[in-house]
C-alpha cells in the first residue's frame, strides 16, 4: 500500500476534517520519527495516517477500534508490522518495537501540540517546545491528553521529554498548512 492508496481510505472512512488533520499530524510525526531512528519512513507514516482511521465507524462500539481499520489493510495486503503499529497505538500490541513505542507516544503528542498552537497567537508557527512542556504540566489543559502515554517517550524511545515534543512541534510545522494551523 502506498500513501495515496491509504489516504484514499481515511478519506472514505472519515468525515470529520479535524480527525483527518489528526491522522495527517500523527502521519508527520511518525516519519520524522522514523527518520530520527533511521527507520522506514513510508511504513512508519502509513501507520501515522492509518491508525485512527476507523474511529467514526467505531465510535459507538469503541471495542471495535482499530479492528475495523486492520481488517481492511489486511485485505489490502499491507505488512504486519504496519497492523502492528495500528494495534499499538491503543495499546493492543506491545511496545516492543521503536514503530510500536513511537505511535502510542506521539498519538497523544499530537493532540497536546494541536491544543497549543489554536491558542497561540501565531498558531502552530509560534509554537515552541517550552510552550508546549509547561502546557504539558498544567493538567487542565487538553484534559484529553494522556500525559502518560507521551511520557513513553523516555523509556521506550530513549527520548527525553523535551526532544520529542521538538520532533512532534517540527514534524507539524512542516504540513502546517494542511493543518490549518
Amino acid at each position: 500500500m502506498d500513501r495515496d492508496q491509504a489516504m484514499a481510505i481515511v478519506d472514505e472512512m472519515l468525515t470529520d476534517p479535524n480527525l483527518k488533520k489528526h491522522c495527517l499530524a500523527v502521519e508527520a510525526i511518525m516519519r520524522a520519527l522514523a527518520r530520527h531512528f533511521e527507520a522506514d519512513e513510508d511504513e512508519w507514516g502509513l501507520v501515522g495516517l492509518l491508525h485512527d482511521a476507523d474511529y467514526e465507524v467505531t465510535e459507538k462500539d469503541p471495542d471495535r477500534h482499530m479492528h475495523v481499520i486492520v481488517e481492511r489493510v489486511r485485505a489490502e495486503g499491507v505488512s504486519e508490522r504496519i497492523v502492528q503499529g495500528i494495534l499499538a497505538h491503543g495499546g493492543l500490541a506491545p511496545l516492543d518495537n521503536k514503530l510500536n513505542a513511537s505511535i502510542f507516544a506521539c498519538d497523544h503528542l499530537s493532540g497536546l501540540i494541536t491544543a497549543y498552537a489554536l491558542l497561540h497567537p501565531k498558531g502552530l508557527a509560534g509554537v515552541k517546545t517550552k510552550g508546549v512542556l509547561k502546557r504539558f504540566r498544567q493538567t487542565a489543559f487538553a484534559r484529553g491528553v494522556d500525559r502518560d502515554d507521551i511520557l513513553t517517550c523516555e523509556p521506550n524511545l530513549g527520548l527525553p521529554l523535551a526532544e520529542f515534543v521538538t520532533i512532534g512541534v517540527e514534524a507539524m510545522k512542516g504540513i502546517r498548512e494542511d493543518l490549518g494551523l
